[in-house]
C-alpha cells in the first residue's frame, strides 16, 4: 500500500464507534452532482453507529444531504456523504454519515468502542468449537 498515514497511530483519525461489516438493504434518496434526483437501492457493505459504508451508482459529492432508509424496517435517516471512495464495477463506495448518532437505527448491537479481535468475546466458531470436542 505504500507510505500512508496509519489511522490507528493518529487518535483523530480513530472511528467513534467500531464497524460492523454487514449487508443491510437500503434505499438512497437525494441528488446526484448534477442537481437531478436520485434513488437507488443498494446494500450496506458496512456499518456503525455513525452511518454505513454503501456501493452507488450515482454519483454525489461530499457532504451532500441525502435520507437513507433501511428497508427492513422501513425507517428513514438524515445523512450526508462524508466519504468518497473508489469506484469499482461501476459503484462508488460512499460513506454515509448520520446527522447525529443513531446506533438503534441498524437494530443490532455494537461491540464496545474498546473491542478488539483479542478480546475474550471475539471468540471464532472454530475455538468454540475446539472448546465442545
Amino acid at each position: 500500500m505504500g507510505k500512508g498515514h496509519n489511522a490507528s497511530m493518529n487518535p483523530a483519525a480513530r472511528r467513534r464507534s467500531q464497524r460492523v461489516l454487514m449487508q443491510v438493504a437500503v434505499r438512497i434518496r437525494g441528488e446526484d452532482v448534477q442537481g437531478q434526483t436520485i434513488e437507488e437501492e443498494t446494500q450496506t457493505l458496512a456499518i456503525n453507529a455513525h452511518g454505513a459504508l454503501v456501493l452507488m451508482k450515482a454519483r454525489v459529492t461530499s457532504g451532500t444531504k441525502v435520507l437513507l432508509q433501511h428497508k427492513g424496517t422501513q425507517e428513514e435517516q438524515e445523512c450526508h456523504v462524508a466519504f468518497l471512495g473508489p469506484v469499482r464495477a461501476g459503484k462508488a463506495e460512499i460513506g454515509l454519515e448520520f446527522s447525529s448518532p443513531r446506533p438503534a437505527f441498524w437494530r443490532v448491537a455494537f461491540p464496545p468502542e474498546d473491542w478488539t479481535p483479542r478480546s475474550p468475546e471475539a471468540r471464532t466458531v472454530a475455538s468454540h468449537r475446539a472448546d465442545k470436542s
